[in-house]
């Protein structure tokens, strides 16, 4: 079960200026509100308390990817039914605050629990280099400066791994086919292409497997040898835009 809330912000109070000729000083900002989302799993209820607390001393971030799916999965729904493009799902390190934690149903409902724990928001986040996180920074300057361009088929392929990490497999093996065409395409004509010619040669190689896999998605459900080739072939993608971004970042 999913339950949806609105948290109302702080109520914002208007001060009065007098008049000056200095300078305003800057504006207080703006109280936005925020949502809270309840899973409620009551497929299989918890037997006492007892049982309920060593499921809780147990629990994690596994049980926080399942609510999170939930929730992207409504979600998506709610993009599709309202034609709203710019709804999207979240990602785990979006959430302000995390918990798991046990309640009665109304309680759980509200908010309320009997008992819970907060889960470290650094939790999961994978921990980097100070090189490798520097690198997205460099490009995105480059970027913005007009020294870099944005290719199509990254941000395809981007929409084609949402696919796949939110479990639509036939949204996935057709944009991956698009995302694959454009890579193609794009890589030649950009500076460094020859270093990537292997990965292109490998890109082209694929293409008919990929668009196999695409034309059973349109069909229906893929099976598992599509699956798998749109796995592993978004999988090379990616590897050859991470190649072609750090043949940028060097020069």
């Amino acid at each position: 079960m999913l339950v949806l809330a609105t948290l109302g912000a702080s109520e914002r109070r208007r001060r009065l200026h007098k008049k000056t000729s200095q300078a305003l000083s800057e504006p207080e900002p703006t109280p936005v509100t925020t949502g809270r989302a309840t899973i409620i799993d009551a497929a299989v209820p918890l037997a006492d308390e007892a049982a309920a607390r060593a499921w809780l001393d147990r629990a994690g971030e596994e049980e926080l990817a399942v609510a999170l799916a939930v929730i992207n999965r409504a979600l998506h729904a709610f993009r599709v039914v309202t034609a709203d493009p710019y709804v999207h799902e979240i990602a785990r390190e979006q959430a302000l605050v995390a918990r798991i934690g046990f309640g009665a149903g109304d309680q759980v409902a509200d908010g309320l629990w009997s008992d819970a724990r907060e889960l470290p928001t650094s939790q999961g986040r994978r921990r980097r280099s100070r090189s490798a996180s520097l690198e997205p920074q460099a490009r995105l300057a480059a970027t913005l400066g007009g020294r870099q361009r944005v290719l199509a088929c990254e941000e395809l392929t981007l929409r084609a791994r949402t696919d796949v990490d939110q479990g639509r497999d036939r949204e996935a093996a057709l944009q991956l086919l698009i995302a694959l065409d454009a890579a193609v395409a794009e890589l030649p004509l950009d500076p460094g292409a020859a270093s990537l010619a292997d990965r292109l040669d490998e890109l082209r190689g694929r293409r008919k497997a990929v668009a196999a896999a695409a034309q059973t998605a349109l069909a229906g459900a893929l099976d598992d040898a599509s699956r798998e080739v749109v796995l592993d072939t978004l999988g090379r993608v990616e590897a050859a835009l991470r190649a072609r971004a750090a043949l940028r970042i060097r020069d």
